[in-house]
């Protein structure tokens, strides 16, 4: 039996939300609890879960709640070390008026079940849903979940969305759920309860009831698809400094990875890819491999040749002694210049798409005009823990245990490459050795050789690459060029901007600019190489940060004007732009010039809904070396969580940022990827970070990401620094292919 809302004359009308979410599903009873989520098909989800109480095991929803009075909440996103893990039960613990300390973390499985539907509504409503469509839309947008297998960690999506529109919504449902569950048995209107610390209390008799006590018969009542959520004064979990879930494990060394999983009787594989990307297998001399100690099976994928045996270590060496040829398919002559030869021919030959057209740039005149043309190469993701998935495929059914950003894709790429329904096939995901984009397509990569090997075994399999061939066969940020023109009155003010650019991703957004140029042509064409590319960290943003802002950062020069007074000047239709940028200058105490042998170069950009404002002081040893000595930063993102995580995140943003601008370069000599290893591809190492200084701004705006914003306005301050330093303008990156004059 289901009960209405016990929506009584003398309360209040519930508030409709303004920042729009729902919660679609219903109340199961599961182990004699509470589970709350959302669900496209409430009736038959709660079912789902009620056929399995009696054990306990959660199959929908993303709130339980037990008769001892505590709280999991079920995150269906991946722990890669951006805090996702506890960020997001602090916001549904916060609206359910949860006991922090009497709350838990589940990772949601790969299931449909747990299809996430809040990513796909947030970049296609956000926050334009009327509330009375709510439960329909929803509905909707749920099916296209699973349709799509749409459980991703990427995006700096997290919290903006599934936190915002989903557990918060749920956690404000639940504590309505659980409040007229007690108004039920009390006799008493609901307006007359108040909630804390898990519990529910009515004042006037005295009587306090707990979470878990009301749990079931809480789950009788339906829930409000639009409940009304706190206030921010009202915050008890959110907005303080919470230690992760993910952190004593990871101290002391209990965390699992995938790299870690363990089953019995299980084989190990080593594999090498067909040298230049795309090509194909043409013949395999195994003889020599399959006579070594240990070797089970030599694998020839088509694409990629594989050797099985007991041990890790015995694969790995006898795959070296396995003769393979194969057929680059044509891309055998291609090179790094060759690349970007063919880049900028194509932006001068190929129809070009336009991101904005506003005005008439080439009707502009003004005193200067300034050009120039900008690249940056290839990136690797670099992840510490190398790609890697354990797979058994057997009776029909096939089980994975890897770290994947998007486990519902695994899912269907391990259901192809068995040729199991996806129905039986299980996928056990792990925390993630690094991510930043690299483990999201995985259906054509880690992944899909794992379940194919272990299919060609007859046994479970733990497929793991070497550095050299994760390195050699990322899925890398894109290379690119772009072209500048710019136009300035007798002022120096600009007037007119024009940028061209080698390939579109995404998101769309990246390339525009924040500054009133009233002239304004952005458009692009789509050139690329051979190599597989992927997103990573910051996605797009990363490139175009770096074009605009040291761009900017030329006009000012030009206009013999402070860089930041410039950018300032610009942006008077954009105070939150600007507010951070004088933020971030504020606690640097910005200064233009050289003082000491040190300058400062700035930079500001917005991207996943957050602003981020970087100042880089740095010097040039006698060495040549750049050293970076502090970074000042501020940070709008709407507003904070957990803001030791937001320190986090832009401390690690700068960091690996850093290592892009420093060192960061993929290329191509004879169609084949050159660098395979750290020797090879330098990392910005303990000794080299600078002082970070974070501040954070609470600007009250909508929710943003985190988990990239950080990174793209340090390359350009760097690089802008430099130019005051150096004299030298930095267009094309990394920084280790040049040789500074020490600073005076």
């Amino acid at each position: 039996m289901t009960k209405e809302n016990n929506q009584e004359n003398n309360q209040a009308p519930k508030k409709k939300l303004t920042r729009r979410k729902f919660l679609l599903g219903t109340g199961a009873v599961v182990g004699g609890g509470l589970v709350l989520g959302y669900m496209a098909l409430p009736n038959q989800n709660a079912d789902i879960a009620r056929r399995d109480k009696g054990n306990g095991r959660i199959l929908s929803g993303w709130i339980r709640i037990t008769p001892d009075n505590k709280i999991s909440v079920i995150v269906p996103h991946a722990e890669m070390g951006q805090g996702t893990h506890t960020a997001l039960p602090m916001m549904a613990a916060d609206e359910l008026d949860a006991d922090w300390n009497l709350v838990s973390m589940e990772q949601a499985p790969g299931l449909p079940e747990f299809a996430n539907e809040p990513l796909g509504e947030g970049f296609i409503l956000g926050d334009s849903m009327p509330d009375i469509l709510a439960p329909l839309i929803n509905k909707s947008f749920y099916s296209i979940a699973k349709a799509m297998d749409l459980q991703i960690t990427g995006g700096s999506t997290s919290v903006r969305f599934t936190g915002q529109y989903g557990m918060r919504v749920a956690g404000a449902a639940a504590r309505e759920m659980l409040m007229e569950a007690a108004a039920d048995q009390w006799s008493v209107s609901r307006s007359d309860l108040t909630t804390e610390k898990s519990f529910v209390h009515h004042k006037a008799s005295g009587r306090s009831a707990s979470y878990g006590s009301l749990a079931q018969a809480a789950s009788e009542f339906d829930p409000n698809p639009t409940p009304k959520l706190k206030g921010k004064g009202d915050h008890t979990i959110v907005g303080t400094r919470i230690q992760r879930f993910d952190i004593p494990s990871k101290v002391d060394g209990s965390a699992r990875y995938g790299i870690d999983a363990e089953v019995d009787g299980m084989l190990y594989a080593a594999i090498a890819r067909v040298p230049v990307h795309g090509g194909q297998v043409t013949s395999v001399d195994d003889a020599d491999a399959l006579a070594m100690p240990g070797v089970v099976k030599v694998c020839n994928l088509g694409y990629a040749v594989a050797v099985v045996a007991d041990k890790y270590w015995r694969a790995k060496t006898a795959l070296d002694v396995v003769d393979i040829e194969f057929d680059g398919l044509g891309n055998e002559g291609l090179d790094t210049d060759r690349i970007f030869q063919k880049f900028a021919s194509d932006l001068t030959t190929m129809d070009l798409e336009f991101d904005i057209e506003e005005g008439d740039v080439d009707a502009a005149t003004g005193a200067t005009v300034v050009e120039a043309d900008y690249a940056v190469p290839y990136l690797a993701h670099a992840c510490m823990e190398p790609m890697n998935c354990t797979a058994w495929v057997r009776d029909g059914q096939c089980d994975i245990w890897t770290g994947t950003q998007a486990a519902l894709m695994a899912r269907a790429a391990a259901a192809t490459a068995s040729g199991c329904d996806p129905d039986k096939v299980t996928v056990h995901n792990f925390m993630l050795g690094g991510g930043f984009g690299r483990r999201i397509h995985s259906e054509n990569d880690y992944i899909r050789p794992a379940v194919e090997i272990s299919k060609m075994v007859g046994a479970p399999v733990k497929t793991i690459w070497s550095r050299e061939e994760d390195m050699r066969f990322d899925e890398y940020r894109p290379a690119m060029v772009s072209q500048f023109r710019a136009v300035l009155d007798d002022g120096g003010k600009p007037i007119a901007w024009r940028n061209r650019y080698s390939d579109k991703r995404e998101p769309v957004e990246a390339p525009l600019i924040p500054y009133a140029i009233e002239n304004q042509s952005i458009g692009y064409v789509v050139s690329q190489s051979h190599l597989k590319l992927g997103p990573w960290r910051s996605v797009d943003h990363s490139q175009h940060a770096f074009f605009t802002e040291s761009f900017v950062d030329e006009l000012a020069h030009a206009a013999d004007a402070d860089p930041l007074e410039y950018r300032l000047s610009l942006l008077a239709d954009k105070p939150r732009v600007a507010h951070v940028l004088k933020t971030a200058a504020d606690a640097a105490g910005w200064y233009a010039g050289v003082r000491d042998g040190r300058a400062m170069g700035l930079a500001v950009h917005e991207s996943f809904g957050s602003i981020v404002a970087h100042v880089a002081e740095l010097s040039v040893g006698g060495d040549g070396m750049v050293h970076v000595h502090r970074v000042a930063s501020a940070v709008d993102c709407g507003e904070a969580i957990n803001p030791d995580t937001i320190e986090a995140q832009i401390e690690s943003a700068i960091i690996y940022g850093m290592t892009a601008a420093c060192y960061g370069e993929i290329t191509v000599e004879n169609g084949q990827v050159v660098e395979g290893n750290f020797p090879d591809y330098e990392m910005v190492r303990l000794a080299e970070v600078p002082e970070i200084d974070v501040h954070i701004i609470e600007s009250g705006a909508p929710l943003g990401g985190l988990g990239e914003p950080g990174l793209p306005p340090i390359a350009p301050a760097m690089t802008n620094a430099l130019y005051t330093l150096t004299g030298m303008r930095v267009r094309k990156l990394p920084l280790k292919n040049y040789e500074f004059s020490a600073s005076a």
